[in-house]
């Protein structure tokens, strides 16, 4: 949710000195990205803002909703792969330490612990999020549920700080719920050669991908019944009202979420419905929308098997495992580093 300085020091929290929680992030880098992200997204001919800025604590709860509702088949998808292979990948990858990239509260990631510790091998798990309250209770619960492991928190932003998530003995990172697909082929090309860097030969990386399929189905989890996607798409203007002091009306924008079939991805925008003014007070911002004007707020990348893992060896990452559903519409890719 915030792309902090590079080079970054770590804090260490002492909240929770069990844990071993440290940041790399903090208030103020939060706020001087978002006020970045804001004047280039809005002033910029095609207007955007990045996804990232969705995950307040409303935003995060409509997102919780959004995995629940029945045309979302991405979290029920990869949760059903997980229980059918977490066995397989554990005793596969042979590895003592879960590295988890947006780790959120690690529901799901729970399913691979109960197998890794099966196991006999679990060491250690890393929880690695950009959020520092979710951190620390996903943690603090952890702990009490996997009480012979080591965990350690790490609060930093994956596009940043993938260079503080190597450990000790041998790693497998995960990156759940297809978030890979939220980055643009030059931000993925980036995340995967940035990845690689971090691991050590024989470390494994384990991610999500949301595969190529009928236009309608993946179109209607992004554009359900109950407009819980529209709310989720409109509160990052929300984020910009309490945040920069700014008066967007939201009555005054759409959701509008479409499949771009040339680049194979969702795309997602907010569609004012008349000429309007904004302001953002705390940049000294004024922004023109036209009736009929975009706000580009979020890209879904839905992937084929070939293309993922061709990425991947790019970035001098083996792909050895590709799970899937039975009705292929989600796939688990396990790759290692030689």
């Amino acid at each position: 949710m915030s792309v902090p300085r590079a080079g970054a020091s770590p804090r260490t929290v002492g909240a929770r000195p069990a844990t071993g929680f440290v940041s790399y992030i903090d208030a103020a880098d939060i706020d001087a990205q978002l006020r970045n992200d804001a004047l280039e997204g809005l002033t910029s001919i095609n207007k955007s803002l990045p996804s990232k800025w969705f995950y307040d604590e409303r935003g995060s709860q409509l997102f919780d909703e959004i995995t629940r509702l029945p045309e979302y088949y991405l979290t029920r998808t990869e949760r059903r792969i997980l229980l059918d292979r977490a066995d397989s990948i554990a005793k596969h990858t042979g590895a003592d330490t879960l590295v988890e990239l947006g780790s959120g509260t690690s529901e799901k990631t729970c399913i691979l612990l109960d197998a890794f510790r099966r196991t006999g091998y679990l060491r250690r798990f890393v929880p690695f999020d950009v959020d520092a309250d979710t951190l620390s209770f996903a943690a603090a619960k952890l702990l009490g549920t996997y009480s012979e492991i080591e965990v350690r928190g790490i609060c930093g932003d994956f596009e940043r700080h993938l260079e503080t998530i190597s450990q000790p003995g041998r790693s497998m990172v995960v990156f759940l719920g297809s978030t890979i697909g939220n980055l643009d082929p030059l931000q993925r090309a980036s995340f995967f050669d940035q990845l690689a860097s971090s691991l050590k030969p024989g470390d494994s990386f384990l991610v999500g991908v949301d595969l190529v399929k009928d236009v309608a189905a993946i179109e209607a989890a992004y554009n359900d019944s109950m407009r819980v996607s529209a709310d989720f798409n409109l509160n990052i203007l929300s984020v910009l009202n309490r945040r920069l002091d700014a008066d967007f009306d939201l009555s005054r924008f759409r959701h509008l979420a479409r499949f771009n079939p040339d680049e194979e991805c969702m795309d997602m925008w907010l569609c004012s419905t008349q000429d309007q003014v904004v302001r953002l007070r705390a940049i000294d911002l004024e922004v023109r929308f036209k009736e009929g004007e975009l706000l580009h707020t979020e890209i879904s990348a839905k992937f084929r098997k070939e293309g993922f893992e061709e990425e991947l060896a790019n970035a001098g990452l083996e792909p050895t495992r590709w799970w899937t559903d039975a009705g292929q519409m989600f796939a688990l890719s396990l790759s290692h580093k030689p």
